[in-house]
């Protein structure tokens, strides 16, 4: 085969055959093929874009890269969940103890925060001793104790995606629905799970802002997994504000800790029950959306969802003490707050400025290298459509130095509206995008809508 022949194929939307693209693939990796021949297929994919089944190839070239996870002897059905990111997101600190707790096993690979949205790896790092660089077989050995364990992701896993991503961060290919998919469903799909439940968000937090890209993106992320044999299923969520309370490091850890003892707030059980459905749904473990609804509400209830978080921080290293003592998490040393300027009703907090602000105060990262401050963050006491009353605190802003605190409080002020009246109120979840050859249409008793 030639590489500048595929490129022209590409370039001229003719379709790749899957061996095309494998070989595509598995000579880059090798470092047979340039990074500027490489470059150039990605625009072409950029702009004239691939097929469902390209697409699909693409992501089984990458998997094939390196190795991966085998759970087949775990006796249990295996379903993860990915978010494509957000400000304020700590679904997966709630999500995958509370879904292990209900029988299901939870292997989880996840990322760190880069630009203005968080990292599940951050997070869980923020307690002491926790590992997030596991060996594949401590990795299984944990997930088959415990029934959850997170990770991130090896040397060894899926290491062509590391190769094309760090090409497209500065090829401008990254905004590609085709190459996002890949990206995503090739790690995910590596870790020997049977389903997949993807939270795609949507508004000016998310990478995805505009509802109908988030929709194409879903889309195509289960037509990727159905193709591939898996049972997947998206949820659109929104992301116009930030997600709870919490936006940081420990702070998000201490949310998810209290959502665990069922103290959580409105919009973060919406999103997070909606996923567990799915999730079990998926599983087997239920049949019907009410019936998975309640072994999630039994898991909290019964305190066996807090139980399975704590044995998953004591088999990862971490210091499980943090579950009944937050003063062992890390504390930032000065905190500032912002007060209502008038009376009224939080009309909205812009979720994008909010994690922007974040990486100026050290909850987050500019460049893969940089090192976060894992106690600090933002604390919302209130939430968009409360009333408050001019003086009254809306937020704490934690940070390592008292002038950058006292900054980012000042600079919330740009970025939380108030009005005289109540805001309409926005739906958590937006939409949900099923396998086809299941039913595609919402669980009966919901009104999410179908995409």
């Amino acid at each position: 085969m030639d590489t500048g022949t595929l490129i022209r194929k590409t370039r001229d939307r003719q379709q790749l055959g899957r061996d095309e693209i494998r070989w595509l693939v598995r000579r880059y990796a090798r470092g047979g093929i340039p990074d500027y021949q490489m470059a150039a297929w990605l625009m072409a994919v950029r702009c004239r874009g691939l097929s469902a089944g390209e697409t699909a190839a693409l992501t089984g070239a990458i998997i094939d890269s390196g190795s991966t996870f085998d759970f087949s002897d775990l006796p249990k059905p295996k379903v993860d969940k990915h978010s494509t990111g957000g400000v304020g997101d700590k679904v997966s600190l709630i999500l995958a103890p509370l879904v292990a707790a209900c029988g299901v096993a939870v292997p989880m690979v996840s990322g760190r925060s880069l630009g203005h949205t968080g990292g599940t790896l951050d997070k869980l790092e923020s307690i002491p001793g926790f590992r997030t660089t596991l060996g594949y077989r401590q990795f299984k050995r944990v997930v088959g104790r415990v029934g959850c364990g997170i990770m991130g992701q090896t040397d060894r896993f899926c290491p062509a995606d590391r190769q094309l991503y760090a090409l497209r961060d500065v090829t401008a290919t990254v905004d590609s629905i085709p190459l996002i998919s890949a990206s995503i469903m090739s790690k995910k799909l590596a870790e020997g799970i049977d389903g997949l439940v993807l939270d795609v968000k949507t508004g000016r937090g998310a990478f995805m802002p505009a509802p109908a890209d988030a929709r194409r993106l879903a889309r195509s992320m289960v037509r990727i997994g159905v193709a591939m044999g898996r049972r997947v299923v998206a949820l659109v969520t929104d992301m116009e504000q930030p997600l709870g309370a919490a936006v940081g490091n420990a702070v998000e850890v201490v949310e998810s800790i209290e959502a665990l003892k069922g103290r959580w707030r409105p919009d973060l059980a919406a999103v997070t029950m909606a996923l567990g459905e799915e999730m079990l749904l998926l599983a087997g473990r239920a049949r019907t959306r009410r019936g998975a609804r309640r072994l999630l509400e039994g898991a909290l209830g019964q305190g066996r969802a807090l139980a399975t978080f704590g044995e998953m921080v004591a088999a990862q290293g971490g210091d499980r003490r943090i579950v009944d003592d937050y003063r062992r998490l890390p504390q930032a040393r000065h905190c500032a707050r912002f007060r209502a300027p008038v009376s009224g009703f939080i009309r909205s907090i812009d979720a994008l400025g909010v994690g922007r602000l974040g990486v100026d105060i050290g909850l987050g990262r500019r460049m893969l290298g940089d090192r976060v401050d894992p106690g600090a963050g933002f604390v919302f006491s209130n939430a968009v459509g409360a009333r408050v009353e001019r003086g009254e605190p809306v937020a704490e802003v934690f940070a390592g130095e008292r002038s950058r605190a006292e900054r980012a409080a000042a600079r919330l002020a740009g970025l939380v509206r108030f009005s005289r009246s109540a805001p309409r109120p926005r739906r958590p979840v937006l939409a949900r995008v099923g396998s086809p050859g299941r039913s595609s249409g919402p669980p009966a008793g919901t009104s999410i809508p179908a995409v």
